[in-house]
């Protein structure tokens, strides 16, 4: 989008690019930052027992691309206990609860395989060691201790996100994790609302029957039960800064809030009426709720005619 390149192409972001914040990527970075790669600063986390470094990669996505090889804790500790599981992506710094985990048909992913120590550090350590002072996005999947870290941050790395994803459970996976209504209840009190939840579910299944009667029969007989959530928080646009407003209204595009964009172009407009910047955002917002209006008709009526053909068919 033509706005975005040009926002981001303004002296507001010269010298202090969009930072990012990715933990417990799994070797693929956030998919939603595509258009805004090309400007912004990443730091991308990943557990390993290796002497300490900082790579920076070079690649074509990211202005600048910085990898950390370190488990990342809400405390300084050193070194901290990680239980390796059948599956990596269950892996945690949390014990998996195999009791409370006994009666979902994915409970054979979470059996602890070994337990190892791995070197591990904050996020403010981190930030430090790159000399980088502000966060802007932050996203984090750590299977259990995604509000810990974000609580962890000192108060002025806080204030300043603008964005926050986090991956929290719903059922009991992990003994003591941060649970979807903790991460609720913490952001309510914040300035921050709710832009997106998307529900991941699993069959409520004891991994016993499903081998007794097939796992066909799991998936196809019994419906998902809600298992965890991938939610994403946008920043209210009182009291930022012109570089905060213009970030927050291209991170209020990319989650496709496009009356929240209006809202802060309008707020931005009362602060700093003399930024034409925030008058053509504010145009093109306006042109981009349109096309919306009128691309969705379309799709309601191409919806309409596929039922119809495929009736005429049956």
């Amino acid at each position: 989008m033509k706005i975005i390149d040009r926002i981001l192409q303004s002296g507001y972001f010269s010298q202090q690019p969009p930072v990012l914040i990715d933990i417990g990527a799994s070797g693929e970075i956030n998919a939603k930052w595509k258009a805004i790669a090309p400007y912004c600063i990443c730091l991308a986390y990943d557990a390993d027992d290796r002497e300490f470094h900082v790579t920076e990669q070079v690649n074509k996505t990211y202005k600048k691309l910085l990898t950390f090889n370190r488990i990342v804790t809400a405390a300084p500790v050193g070194q901290a206990g990680f239980y390796l599981t059948a599956s990596p992506f269950c892996s945690s710094l949390l014990q998996p609860d195999k009791e409370k985990l006994a009666p979902w048909i994915f409970s054979p992913l979470f059996a602890v395989e070994r337990v190892t120590n791995l070197p591990a550090i904050t996020l403010e350590e981190s930030l430090q060691k790159v000399n980088i002072g502000y966060i802007d996005w932050f996203k984090t999947d750590t299977q259990g201790t995604d509000l810990r870290l974000f609580t962890s941050l000192p108060a002025h790395l806080q204030s300043g996100i603008l964005a926050a994803e986090f991956e929290p459970g719903i059922i009991d996976a992990y003994n003591g994790e941060d649970k979807l209504y903790s991460v609720m209840q913490e952001m309510h009190t914040r300035m921050f609302w709710l832009s997106s939840m998307d529900i991941k579910g699993v069959q409520r299944l004891n991994a016993r029957y499903a081998r007794q009667f097939g796992s066909f029969l799991g998936k196809r007989a019994i419906r998902k039960t809600p298992g965890w959530a991938e939610v994403t928080y946008l920043r209210q646009p009182e009291g930022s800064s012109e570089r905060q407003l213009l970030l927050l209204y291209i991170f209020a595009l990319i989650e496709q809030q496009y009356g929240f964009a209006l809202e802060i172009t309008d707020h931005a407009l009362t602060q700093y009426h003399e930024e034409q910047l925030f008058a053509e955002c504010r145009k093109e917002v306006l042109k981009k709720i349109g096309a919306e209006k009128i691309k969705t008709p379309l799709v309601i009526l191409k919806r309409q005619l596929h039922k119809l053909f495929s009736s005429i068919n049956d």
